[in-house]
């Protein structure tokens, strides 16, 4: 049997990896934690002095979709998005590959396709368009869209590397 050892590529990959889940992840964070204050704000100014924030009402409606696009980006990446595990676990140690490179690319088609080059365009097309509540471009709210596909892409290279990794693996321990 031969020792399989990981390309340089992946280690590289695995590096930044590690460190965008933690920045990714923190910034999921602190979004919930804004949000938290934000609503609990909303809640106290208009039920205790009956006088409603628009502004904050108007954020936290952002921050809530920011924390879906890029808090989905994560989940895919950490490979915990919803999956029909038990069909796929019925297969063949490279047959599993085979699914899941399959399932990514159909990920990424989608991430590639609407996410980051509809997402550009139509936050480039909104960025004239101030939001009436913020006074902030539309575009910058929509940004979040073509960034969030981005970071997608990136975990899809990740793992695809990573399968081929597990394919060399069982390649080598076949042998």
């Amino acid at each position: 049997m031969l020792d399989h050892t990981p390309s340089g590529l992946f280690k590289v990959f695995s590096v930044v990896k590690h460190w965008l889940d933690k920045i990714v992840s923190w910034f999921c964070i602190s979004i919930i934690t804004l949000m938290t204050i934000l609503v609990t704000y909303q809640v106290i100014v208009r039920y205790v002095f009956n006088d409603p924030s628009a502004v904050s009402e108007v954020l936290s409606r952002y921050l809530f979709i920011w924390l879906v696009l890029f808090g989905s980006a994560l989940v895919f990446g950490l490979k915990e998005h919803m999956a029909i595990s038990f069909i796929k676990e019925k297969f063949s140690q490279k047959t599993q590959i085979i699914v899941e490179a399959f399932i990514e690319l159909a990920i990424v088609t989608f991430a590639l396709s609407i996410m980051i080059f509809g997402g550009y365009s139509s936050a480039t097309r909104q960025m004239w368009q101030l939001d009436s509540a913020l006074q902030i471009p539309m575009g910058t709210i929509y940004a979040a869209i073509p960034i969030s596909g981005a970071l997608m892409v990136f975990y899809f290279i990740y793992n695809e590397l990573q399968l081929v990794e597990r394919w060399k693996q069982l390649r080598s321990s076949a042998e």
